[in-house]
This record gives structure tokens, sequence and C-alpha cells, in this order.
């Protein structure tokens, strides 16, 4: 029995527990030696009778994927105990595999008694929820325990559509001519190829544009335009490029955005062949991706207010194969921009052509493409500075447009912001020189109102128009971030560190009462990482919308390590992800409008441990920044 005590009181966490208790326990206790190595439990299948604690040898736990690799390799030793999380968290079967190797000694503790000890013990109980909410931050275990049911079937549907890059696609070969080349001998060359699209190029041999079957029956045989004309006359652009390492899905969603049909393919700084829309889709067939091409099709408002109310579906799709809420938010948002899109060209179509270059960009998180499926509008219009006698003109012809476009976008799903940050609101339809001037102001103010108002038009993101504008305001925006602004970052700084994470002071979910459910609003629960992560954007002039994105560039520049990048990222999506799943269960299943607050009632286990393990990292976080921009631990 000494041995047995001595034993017990070095394992964790049995060491958490009084010795009297541990005597008592000792009696309990199976031993069981393995006297070669052998399969002892099989993830999901395997009801476990008890918990294990190691004595002598080691366990090697793991995942088998569909096709019978090891993933996510965990090593047992000595003092550490395995069954815990299993029996707690997983219906009482054994989360992984395990492998007992040769010579290994366990004491097994009956399921009951280990029970008992978690009902009359919370630190030994809120040992295992935490080690599994730590393990749910890692991509990989979080994805194997999430799994749906159908796993062979999603997790290869998953694999195929969004873990392909584009090296794996194979590409037609570039087919170019100069820019001066005659037209009728441009399309000869492409006849002569077999290619729909010939890039053209300029002096200096680079490629500045491209003409496709298309713009041949457009700009010459409708037009019945001279064929002897150079083809530089006629050729599309901008040039959109990917890079072979880059993934199928994002290559798509590319040619969605900027409403090209053909990607140059880059390797090594180097183009080395192209792609088509159709080629890509036709590889996609089942894939949600393809409803956009449907999206891009319809004509109507109704039509587009259709298309908008199956998005939920599609989420809940790609949610339900495994597919990363990054990867979902970057879908909803392409739906978002291309049904915006549409709507703008319509009254374009209706007005006539606008009297002045303008761009239409997107704020908020429809500007850092972080769409949900609650949205509301924020948007605004930049147009070109005119001379004093046509300003009048272009004004009201742009806030009639604007008027217009929210309109139409509010009867399709898009409501009405409620801060008025939208173009409808004449305070943000506006001329290059006037928004120039407001985001001196906001900069030089520096005041808590002016920080916010900074704060959601810094992540603005073109959508429609004249790019070169929002390139300009960038490029403006670029000189002034160059200037001592430490009252402006402790501002927002001070903005941000506003929302705390809801834990309680033993670390436990803190909620509110909403009728007669215990809530805590997720969104608000986000906004940390999302305005922390953008002031450390400003300060290191990174104009990155997306903070996934904005979290790369500042691993990439050094800001944040690999493990905050790793913690951070892993964090805003896993959050991300369950306030999809939780809007879209909503509008699909109870059919009404989708909230923010999340019922703490309805998560698992998994899914609570796993929150408390995210608001720690935030709330860490927090902390770091709040010594590094107030200069004051305590806010």
């Amino acid at each position: 029995m000494k041995d047995r005590l001595k034993i017990i009181k070095k394992s964790v966490p049995f060491n958490l527990l009084p010795e009297d208790v541990l005597r008592g326990i000792t009696d309990l206790l199976e031993e069981v030696k393995y006297t070669k190595e052998a399969v002892i439990y099989h993830q999901e299948v395997t009801k476990m009778n008890g918990v294990d604690i190691i004595v002598e040898g080691e366990y090697e736990t793991f995942f088998y994927d569909s096709s019978q690799n090891k993933r996510s390799v965990e090593i047992f030793g000595e003092g550490s105990c395995y069954g815990g999380i299993s029996v707690l968290l997983n219906r009482k079967r054994s989360l992984k595999t395990v492998v007992a190797k040769k010579g290994t000694v366990v004491f097994i503790l009956p399921r009951k008694d280990f029970v008992e000890l978690c009902q009359s013990f919370e630190a030994f109980f809120h040992h295992f929820t935490a080690v599994f909410g730590t393990h749910m931050l890692d991509d990989e275990f979080a994805h194997f325990v999430k799994r749906p049911t159908a796993f062979e079937e999603s997790y290869i549907a998953s694999d195929q559509l969004y873990s392909r890059k584009i090296e794996s696609i194979q590409y037609r070969n570039i087919v170019s001519c100069a820019g001066s080349t005659p037209i009728f001998l441009a399309v000869k060359m492409m006849a002569r190829n077999k290619v729909s699209c010939l890039f053209v190029k300029d002096e200096q041999a680079q490629i500045i544009g491209y003409v496709t079957d298309i713009t041949i029956r457009d700009k010459v045989v409708a037009t019945i335009s001279d064929a002897n004309n150079p083809v530089v006359s006629i050729m599309d652009k901008p040039v959109v490029s990917i890079s072979t390492q880059s993934y199928v899905y994002e290559a798509i969603l590319m040619m969605f955005r900027t409403k090209t049909r053909y990607l140059l393919i880059e390797e090594n700084g180097e183009y080395i062949g192209f792609q088509s829309r159709n080629k890509l889709l036709s590889e996609q067939a089942q894939s949600p991706l393809v409803f956009i091409q449907s999206v891009k099709s319809s004509s109507t408002v109704g039509e587009l207010q259709k298309k908008w109310e199956k998005v939920p579906e599609i989420v809940t799709q790609l949610l339900e194969r495994g597919v990363n809420a990054e990867i979902a938010n970057q879908v909803v948002t392409t739906v978002a921009d291309t049904i915006a899109i549409k709507v703008i060209e319509g009254v374009i179509d209706e007005m006539g052509t606008p009297p002045a270059k303008f761009v239409f960009m997107v704020l908020g998180s429809e500007g850092r493409k972080e769409q949900t499926l609650k949205t509301d509008q924020d948007n605004a219009i930049i147009y070109e500075d005119k001379a004093n006698e046509h300003r009048e003109l272009v004004r009201a012809y742009f806030l009639k447009f604007a008027d217009t476009v929210s309109d139409r976008l509010n009867e399709i799903g898009f409501s009405f912001c409620e801060g008025g940050f939208m173009a409808k609101n004449p305070k943000w339809t506006h001329s290059l020189s006037h928004w120039k001037g407001e985001y001196k102001k906001w900069i030089e103010d520096a005041m808590a109102e002016t920080a916010i108002k900074f704060s959601t038009f810094f992540d603005c993101r073109y959508l429609f128009g004249e790019a070169s504008i929002i390139d300009e305001l960038k490029e403006f925006l670029d000189e002034e971030l160059q200037k001592p602004l430490e009252k402006l970052f402790y501002m927002m700084a001070k903005n941000a560190l506003q929302y705390e994470p809801p834990l309680t002071f033993f670390k436990n979910i803190r909620t509110t009462t909403v009728g007669s459910q215990e809530v805590f609003d997720i969104k608000k629960s986000m906004t940390p990482i999302v305005d922390l992560v953008r002031v450390y954007a400003l300060q290191n002039r990174i104009f990155e919308v997306n903070t996934g994105e904005r979290l790369k560039a500042l691993k990439a520049k050094g800001v944040f390590t690999e493990t905050s990048f790793n913690e951070l990222s892993q964090a805003y999506y896993l959050l991300m992800g369950m306030r999809l799943k939780h809007q879209a269960n909503q509008i699909i299943n109870d059919k009404k409008e989708p909230d923010n607050f999340i019922d703490l009632n309805g998560l698992t286990k998994i899914e609570q441990a796993t929150l408390v393990e995210i608001f720690k990292v935030i709330g860490n976080f927090q902390s770091r920044i709040r010594i590094y921009f107030t200069n004051n631990l305590f806010g």
C-alpha cells in the first residue's frame, strides 16, 4: 500500500487530493502490466472502464485519419494518467487510439470512483477540463474532436475542397503578344493556340493586360471597330495573379472579387501559366463556391434576396464539413460583395454614367472580410475632386446613388446601420480631399469618439469603382502614420480594453440573463482581438484589413511570436465558427433573426472548456497590450 500511495501522490492530478483520500484510493486500484506492445483503446469505440495511472513505461495516443495516418500524437509517461477527459467529456469513450508500450504498468481507477472524486474535488475536476480546453486551441486536435458523424466522407470532402493547392491543378501555358500587335493578328494567334485568353505585354515585356473572346465580341465586333487597331486599345485589366502555393478556394474567391475570368499562376516571382475560372469551378462541382456563380447571374432585387437567404445553409454545410471559420467568412463576404456589386451596377444602369470617378468602399466587419449572418450596412463613397461649378452636380448624383443602393441592400437583407456608418448618410459620401481632411482630423483629435471613427474607417476595403482613389487615400494615411501618434494609439488601445473576456475570478464563464436564458455576447468576446490587432497593424503601417491577414503580417514582421500568432488566430476563428453556427441555427431551425447571444446551457462541456481557455488567451493578450500602450497594468 505504501508503494501505491507513494506513486499516486506523484501522479498528476491525483497529487491535488488530500492524503487520506489517496489512501482510500489505493485499495480501489487494479494493476495491469503489458508484456508486449498493444493497441488497448480505439478512438470513439472503446468504452473506458476507468482512468489509467501510468506507473512504468508509456502510452502513445493519437487520432487515425481517413488514410490511417497517426495525427496529433501524444506520449503519456510515468506519473501521468489517461482517460479522464474521455470519461468526462466524450461519452465515456476513448477520445484517441492508445498503444501501450512493452513493459508498461498501470493502475486503473474504476470509472465510478473517478467520477465521485471529480464531484467532490473541484480542482481535480477542473484539471481535466483545463487540459482539454488547451488542447482545443490546437487546430489539428480540434478538427478530429469536432469531426461530424460521417467522418471519412466529410474529411475527404473537406480535404479536397479546401486543402488542395493551385500547384495540383493543371494550368495552360501563357500565350502573349506585344501591345502594338493589330487586333486581327492577335485573334489569329488565339485561334492558332486554341486559347480564349491572350495576354498583352508592354515594351519591357511585362504583362499589362489581356484580351478574351468576350473582349473581341464586345469591343470589336459589336462596335464594328477597325481590326487593324493595336490590341492594347481594347485590352482588359487589371492583371490578377496567384501563387502556386495558394489554395484553390482562394483563387476562386479572388476571381469573384476581382471579376476576372483568368488568373496568372506565379511561382518564385515568375508567371508560369494561367487558369480560367470555369476550369477551377468545374473541378469543384458540388462546392458552395459554385453558388457564388449563381448569385452573379441573378438580375433582380428579389432574386438577390433569395440568394442571400440561402447563405445560412451554405455556412452550415461548410462548418459541418469541418471547414475553418476563416473560409466560411470568406464565402459569406464574397457572396455579400457579389450582391452589392450587382446592386451598384443596376443603379448605375438606371441613373446613367456617374459624373465623376468614384469608389464604393465597405467598412467594419464587411471591410475586414469577417461578415457573419447578422450583418448591417457599413459603407461609404469617395469621389474625385471636381471644379467648383461641378461640385453640386456631382454631390447630388452620388447622394441619390447612395440612397438608392442602401435602400435596395436593406430590402435584400443588409439592414441599415444603426450607427449611420453608411453611404446613405451624407456625412460618409464625399470627395477625396474631404475624406483626407476627415482622417487627418480624427488622427489629430485622438479622442475616444474620433478614435472609434478612425478604427471603423481604417477597416476600409475597395468594392467597386476606381481603385486608384482608395489607393491614394491609403498612401496619404501611410504618410500620416509615420508621424508620432502615441495619443491616437493610446486612445484606440483604451477603447479596445473596455471589453473584457467574460470570465469570473474563479475562471468560470460570466453570463447575463436575457429572457429565460443565461447568455454571453460572443461578438463582444471577439472584439478585443479585432481591436487590439488593429492597433498593432496601425502602429506598424500594415494595410491588410482582415484580422487573420493582419496577424500573419505582424508575425512576418516579428511583432508577434509564432506562439502568440497561433494562440490568437486559433482562438479568434474558434469563436467565429461558434458564432456562425449559432446564427445559422437560429435562421434555419428557429426561423428567427440571428443574434450574438450564446446560451451557456446549450454548449457541450467540450465547448465550455474550450471557451475558458480561449478567454484566458484573450485576457493575457490584453494584459500585454495594456502595459505596452497605456503603461498601466490596471487600465
